[in-house]
């Protein structure tokens, strides 16, 4: 497929790689995460993420439901972008049933999902929570109210890689060996577009000789069109990245394009070659986001940034037992259920782990400055 494109750039790759509808590494499966995938996600660690989540759309709902004559009934959008086959709208709604029965009956949900596999596999994940998907399919709504939710999709899309020389801004290209049966290597020429310049220059980044780095436009396109299509509501974003005063350093100056196959990482470069080139299509490729250049791109079209930190803090301000947790797993300090679910908890709070490496961008649109519960315990990102 590359040998008859030519040269390509590496977002263009990765959009092969990942995405193709017959070879694309997510396209070929329902589910890449968890114990028999190759990497694990917040949501793998069990029902809990759903159960702390589902405490922030309940104040989320309670809030779009102020206005005078509004009813707490009235249709609610929940919209999760990157849904795959539905298991944190599962758990999501598994913990609104049984805590805000009136919130989850209202809830409308969209599930979005490039992944035909992953979305033909979503009704049977939901359950008896099927009743509730108002849409599924590979775009967001083309207007909602309510709460757009996407946990780890902007780090999968397909980014530009720039590199510094002498002769100023180049961009990677990916194309096959001359006499190499295949395989596949990278080339540096002029930029694709005039858009990876500006990117840096509207940031103030000054690359040196020799940095490497990844430039998401796609992230940027992606939640400008939320915001737009959002009519009033909230976005969370969830998502390992950092601001670009520290991705666009020194400490990252070699790029961060990262894969994973069978829980195992490779970095851009691993035993001197390039991992992610490496059998496209059976491996995740992906790379941090920068949550400046998003956050800035959202309230160019109107929305408020109401919190941004650590998902660490932010599990800490909704893990309220008494509230968030299912209370028959606390009925016997000492059980099992007990143990597995301060266990998931550590989990999602460990600094080093997914506490810390993955931060949390809420936004809002028409709903003021409200004080958030996620926010509640501290807004710091390390």
């Amino acid at each position: 497929m590359i040998r008859e494109r030519g040269p390509v750039t590496v977002a263009a790759f990765m959009d092969l790689a990942l995405y193709d509808s017959e070879l694309g590494y997510y396209a070929r499966a329902a589910r890449r995460s968890g114990r028999a995938g190759d990497f694990f996600t917040s949501v793998d660690v069990g029902p809990i993420f759903g159960e702390l989540l589902a405490v922030q759309i309940a104040e989320m709902a309670e809030i779009l439901n102020l206005r005078p004559g509004a009813e707490l009934a009235r249709p609610f959008d929940l919209v999760e972008a990157g849904a795959g086959d539905g298991r944190l709208a599962a758990d999501l709604l598994g913990a609104l049933e049984r805590r805000r029965r009136a919130i989850h009956d209202s809830v409308r949900l969209h599930l979005v999902e490039a992944s035909a596999s992953a979305r033909a596999a979503q009704r049977a994940t939901l359950g008896g929570h099927a009743g509730r998907l108002a849409s599924s399919g590979a775009d967001l709504p083309a207007s909602f109210e309510g709460v757009l939710i996407a946990n780890e999709l902007l780090d999968a899309f397909p980014v530009h890689q720039v590199v510094m020389r002498d002769d100023g801004l180049r961009e990677v290209y990916v194309e096959v060996a001359p006499g190499q049966n295949g395989a596949l290597q990278t080339i540096e020429a002029a930029p694709s577009t005039p858009a990876l310049a500006d990117y840096l220059r509207r940031l103030g980044v000054t690359l040196e000789r020799g940095w490497r780095v990844e430039i998401n436009l796609r992230a940027v396109e992606w939640i400008r069109e939320a915001a737009r299509r959002l009519h009033r509501g909230f976005i969370v974003l969830i998502d390992y990245g950092h601001e670009a005063r520290e991705l666009y350093s020194p400490t990252h100056a070699g790029g961060t394009l990262t894969t994973f196959a069978s829980h195992a990482m490779s970095g851009a470069e691993s035993a001197g070659t390039l991992s992610w080139l490496d059998r496209p299509g059976e491996q995740d490729i992906t790379a941090h986001v920068d949550f400046t250049s998003v956050r800035a791109a959202a309230e160019a079209e109107g929305m408020t940034t109401l919190g941004f930190l650590d998902q660490t803090y932010f599990v800490l301000g909704l893990s309220d037992l008494e509230n968030a947790v299912n209370p028959e797993n606390l009925e016997d300090p000492d059980s099992f259920a007990n143990f597995r679910f301060r266990l998931a908890l550590k989990t999602l709070l460990l600094p080093g782990g997914l506490g810390s490496t993955h931060k949390v961008l809420i936004l809002g649109k028409g709903v003021g400055t409200p004080s958030l519960r996620g926010c509640s315990y501290r807004v710091r990102v390390t």
